[in-house]
């Protein structure tokens, strides 16, 4: 129970770690775009500015220049309703409920963005309920929104989180999961365990969020270099992430094949030889390898030598045929890896050592 609960908290401290740069530039832009706000264009209360700072900021990932557009779009149009309405059918619950349906009617038809529909829907009901103050007009909250947005961008490139640090960070859970399902697999079959095998298989199929978190940081991370000046000098680094992306993905889809069939091999007559576990290991130390060059800034050379070196090796022969398929998979596993360090797949597939007749079948 202890171990489990300082795991946990290591957990949530490392996540933390990872936040601490939005939550200072929401925190400081915020601050900023108040007074901005307040000395500059004479606003009394701009709520608009810190609350579009920290849309603009956020904590999480995604497009920060479209976020901007949408927000001054969406306030606009969200105020402009609320306005109207209001001016009509004054305030209360139900004139709440109805500004905030026909203010999210109206973004919906318009943008089918998720971000967009609730900035409206968000200011529509901010006008109805919190600030229905006569001497504020729309205009006025679309300049708070508009110095909120500047301010929020100027935030994020003075203060900005590493792009390398977020890129190498969610590569590194990919290339941690693609090793610990080859290593399960392979002591399934040191083992004879099927058991093992069922848990490689399970974490394999827990990592297409991690994909698509890692394909967000990508995004972020080039948007980062793109809108600071401080981070311009990342933008190579980051090439080397962007030509690993999809290579590593494809090898976790065949790392998932790869678990089924060594789960099914594990039940056929002639169960497949610890010659191919002993592979499995080093393919898996070539992924932990290639995590550790790329997050230090180096040509994943190393990397690429140590998965020449399983490629090149001559492959068992006589496998039964889940062993075979195995076998495929980890070859393809191999490829996708050489490719990952940034070999083109001609070259990559040139490298492996050719399969016997019995080997190249595969499944119908």
């Amino acid at each position: 129970m202890h171990t489990w609960l300082s795991d946990q908290v290591k957990t949530r401290l490392g996540t933390f770690g990872h936040q601490v740069p939005a939550i200072v530039q929401s925190a400081v832009g915020s601050a900023v775009a108040w007074i901005v706000a307040v000395q500059l264009l004479g606003h009394a209360h701009p709520l608009f500015a810190p609350i579009s700072v920290m849309i603009c900021v956020g904590v999480g990932l995604g497009n920060r220049l479209r976020r901007v557009a949408e927000l001054v779009v969406g306030v606009t149009l969200g105020v402009g309703i609320g306005d109207l309405l209001v001016s009509w059918i004054g305030s209360g619950p139900w004139q709440m409920a109805l500004v905030i349906a026909l203010a999210m009617a109206v973004a919906g038809l318009l943008n089918s963005g998720e971000l967009f529909v609730t900035q409206v829907g968000s200011s529509a009901v901010l006008v109805a309920m919190l600030v229905p103050g006569e001497d504020v007009g729309g205009l006025d909250r679309m300049a708070d929104a508009l110095t909120g947005g500047v301010v929020g961008l100027i935030a994020v490139a003075l203060l900005p989180a590493s792009p390398v640090a977020i890129a190498g960070r969610h590569l590194s859970q990919l290339l941690d999961a693609l090793s610990t399902v080859l290593e399960r697999a392979a002591d399934a079959i040191d083992q004879r365990d099927a058991d093992l095998a069922a848990e490689a298989l399970e974490k394999g199929r827990t990592t297409q969020s991690l994909v698509e978190e890692f394909t967000a940081a990508l995004v972020n991370s080039k948007e980062i270099t793109m809108i600071s000046p401080l981070r311009r000098h990342h933008r190579a680094r980051l090439v080397r992430y962007e030509t690993a992306a999809l290579p590593v993905d494809l090898a976790l889809r065949n790392a998932r094949v790869l678990a089924r069939r060594t789960l099914a091999a594990l039940g056929e007559p002639g169960p497949p030889p610890r010659a191919l576990a002993e592979s499995m290991r080093e393919v898996s130390e070539a992924a932990l390898l290639l995590q550790l060059e790329l997050n230090a800034g180096r040509e994943p050379m190393l990397a690429r030598q140590a998965l020449l070196a399983v490629a090149a090796r001559e492959r068992p022969t006589n496998l039964g045929f889940s062993a075979n398929v195995t076998l495929a998979q980890l070859r393809s596993i191999a490829v996708d890896l050489l490719q990952a360090t940034g070999m083109d797949h001609d070259e990559a597939t040139a490298a492996l050592t050719p399969l016997t007749e019995n080997q190249r079948r595969r499944p119908s």
